[in-house]
């Protein structure tokens, strides 16, 4: 059999390579080939998998989401000569692999269509959505808008037309990212899995970091315990600059808030980031570069880190976030977060609002960069809230292991 892999961005980019990554692993006789449709499908490339049409990065880098602004610029940038041209690649594979094909589609509606007019048998994986953006267990959630009371008119946050085409019978399954989407999606007749979130898979501390904050622990023991924050500023510059720079405009806040306590801020850094451009701190901290870039100032010490971030995910106890999947995976090992919407294109106040519900207890947004010192002084001594978090993460976004589960599902879905 031959799977085409149709993705709409980078972080369902990195989700879609997981499951394939599983399907290698489960030893089947699957050839693979991946068509991202937004973005350059990096992790596809750096995965020796074939990418069968042309690539391009748009201005919104893929979040048009809720702004008309994004879609604009997008269409300015090429993206419907783009959209007919990766069209035509898949017609192209198609005739020539006639037979025992089929295609997962990951994302959301876009890449749905694609795999729908393609004709052929596919698999859905949606990552964009969740129930949790109207309602809890416990029911819908009140309506404080206009646009909050007019999401779910039509019984789910999946619209017909989305479920329309989940119910087409080229479509052989559709896995969903929570449980309680799953069971909305089947009582509107979808049949829905639920296998867990590939976001949770390989995420397990390495212990890159135990002996630098061990050492750093011993070299301040008056202050007590330290209290490890990671800032988790996005991927994509220019923004995660930007959105640095934010998170950095808090750290007079924090210090007020923790006078008594060594902070220790573990910059989470993504590799294809410059460290060179990331807004420096004032001259008066003090730096070293080793073993981490470090800079130092009173009771704060910050590193800058980008070849261990599950460590800094399990070493911190909660995060400054303003990122997508991140934000996400922390709250999935069952810690909170403080989000700090920026100018976007992504990390939007309309996005952090979509984030925290589908997160729930686990975030709390702030608008201004003042007030994360006190939301953390609130919050990172509650035992009940961090037990309420610890099991609401696990929850929102499942056990490790996902992917293995949809790849197995998958295989018999397509196989039918």
């Amino acid at each position: 059999m031959k799977l085409l892999c149709i993705s709409n961005g980078h972080g369902e980019d990195v989700i879609a390579l997981r499951i394939l990554t599983a399907l290698r692993q489960l030893n089947v006789n699957v050839e693979l080939f991946a068509l991202p449709i937004s973005g350059t499908g990096s992790p596809y490339r750096n995965a020796d998998i074939e990418i069968i049409g042309p690539t391009q990065a748009m201005p919104s880098g893929g979040f048009i989401n809720r702004d008309a602004k994004q879609v604009v610029r997008d269409v300015q940038g090429g993206l419907l000569s783009l959209t007919r041209s990766q069209q035509s690649a898949i017609k192209a594979w198609r005739t020539q692999n006639p037979k025992n094909v089929a295609i997962l589609a990951v994302g959301d509606i876009v890449p749905q269509i694609f795999a729908h007019l393609s004709g052929l048998p596919y698999a859905f994986v949606g990552t964009a959505k969740s129930e949790y953006w109207l309602r809890d267990d416990d029911g819908k959630r009140p309506a404080k808008t206009l646009w909050e009371r007019l999401e779910g008119w039509s019984g789910s946050v999946y619209l017909p037309w989305e479920r329309w085409l989940m119910a087409r019978p080229n479509c052989r399954a559709t896995f969903v990212r929570d449980e309680l989407t799953a069971k909305t999606l089947r009582r509107t007749g979808i049949d829905a899995f639920y296998e867990g979130n590939p976001m949770m898979d390989g995420l397990a501390p390495e212990g890159k970091l135990d002996g630098l904050l061990a050492h750093i622990r011993e070299s301040d023991q008056e202050k007590g315990e330290l209290l490890k924050i990671v800032i988790l500023p996005g991927s994509r510059p220019p923004e995660a600059y930007e959105n640095w720079a934010n998170i950095l405009a808090a750290l007079p806040g924090l210090i007020a808030a923790f006078p008594d306590r060594h902070i220790v801020l573990l910059g989470a850094i993504a590799p294809n980031l410059s460290p060179d451009k990331l807004p420096a701190t004032a001259n008066t901290w003090q730096h070293q570069s080793k073993p981490y870039s470090t800079f130092t100032h009173q009771n704060v010490t910050l590193l800058l880190i980008s070849d261990a971030y599950n460590d800094c995910l399990h070493q911190a106890d909660i995060a400054i976030a303003t990122a997508g999947t991140a934000t996400e995976q922390f709250v999935g090992i069952g810690k909170p977060v403080i989000t700090l919407p920026g100018d976007g294109p992504q990390f939007t106040k309309a996005f952090a609002t979509v984030q925290s519900k589908m997160l729930g207890a686990s975030v709390r947004m702030v608008e201004r960069s003042e007030e994360v010192g006190c939301a953390i002084a609130q919050v990172i001594n509650d035992s009940n809230y961090l037990q309420t978090v610890q099991a609401n993460g696990k929850q929102r976004m499942g056990e490790p292991g996902a992917a293995k589960r949809i790849a197995t599902e998958l295989i018999k879905a397509i196989s039918k």
